[in-house]
């Protein structure tokens, strides 16, 4: 088999070069050559698809357009780029979800103003009076929780909205019971790869990023029906489903990632999450065959 690897131009660092090493490594485990490709490519080259056509793509990058070009084009992509969208987008994952049997904390999205209202003052004060304070502002596209505040006034959730500008954005009601912890369930189809909690002590996010700790951990299986569904619900291929612990621990859905990072859950169970997908989506195309 033959295969490309489509990641994004911009982002050179170790903790992303190392994901793709990884995913190519397992890739060659199993007779397939994983040819690594990036989204300026992809966007700029018309004769990409004169050499060799690829037989998938493991899309590892959030450029939608991209992605949807090469659909287009007529290549399967994992995950598709409407999967990829809908996660990078966290009004748009509520969106999704909502109405459906996934337990999610209460949200409102912020309204579209055009730039024309000096300020969402009024939408703050609407999020107090139905989520009560403190409450959680998410920017909707970020990564690590770096995106993620947490108001506990007014005057401190106007300071954010007005930090962030014009960046989009959802409120949350903040689950209390999950304060600085979660848990990551890594899925690949319809099973957990491998899952972790993770606690931080200092923040009420839990990211290992923001100094979070993280150990190997039993999902419920609870837990797991939960993210079997958010990927069943959102055409994922594979994913990392977080999730909040709500009153007696009852699973509350956090986020949905596309293309999560599994160096930490590599560390913490010594699972290869890049194997699980190279094993699943090897089997995909083959059954595609028969």
């Amino acid at each position: 088999m033959y295969a490309w690897l489509v990641v994004n131009e911009y982002l050179k660092s170790k903790k992303f070069d190392e994901i793709y090493e990884y995913l190519i490594s397992a890739a060659k485990d199993r007779g397939c050559v994983l040819e690594k490709l990036t989204n300026y490519e992809v966007l700029t080259d018309t004769d990409i698809l004169m050499n060799k056509k690829p037989d998938f793509v493991i899309f590892w990058d959030k450029d939608v357009k991209a992605a949807a070009l090469l659909e287009h084009r007529g290549l399967k992509l994992y995950n598709s780029s409407r999967a990829i969208e809908v996660c990078d987008d966290k009004s748009l994952t509520y969106i999704s979800l909502v109405g459906t049997d996934i337990k999610m904390p209460k949200t409102m999205v912020s309204p579209l103003t055009f730039g024309l209202e000096d300020s969402l003052d009024d939408f703050i004060d609407s999020a107090i009076n139905t989520l009560g304070l403190p409450f959680i502002i998410k920017e909707n596209c970020g990564s690590f929780g770096a995106q993620v505040y947490k108001a506990g006034s007014r005057e401190e959730a106007i300071r954010v909205v007005n930090q962030i500008g014009k960046s989009d954005f959802i409120v949350q009601e903040f689950i209390a019971n999950s304060q600085g912890r979660d848990v990551r369930i890594n899925m690949v189809g319809d099973k957990p790869a491998a899952s972790m909690m993770r606690t931080n002590d200092s923040d009420f996010r839990a990211n290992i990023t923001n100094g979070g700790k993280m150990k190997n951990y039993q999902p419920t299986d609870a837990q797991v029906d939960m993210a079997k569904k958010v990927c069943e619900y959102l055409n994922l291929d594979f994913a990392g489903v977080d999730i909040l612990f709500g009153e007696n621990d009852e699973p509350i859905l956090c986020e949905v990632n596309s293309n999560a990072h599994f160096k930490n859950i590599l560390d913490c169970t010594g699972v290869n999450v890049a194997q699980c997908i190279l094993d699943y989506i090897i089997g995909d195309i083959k059954k595609d065959e028969q």
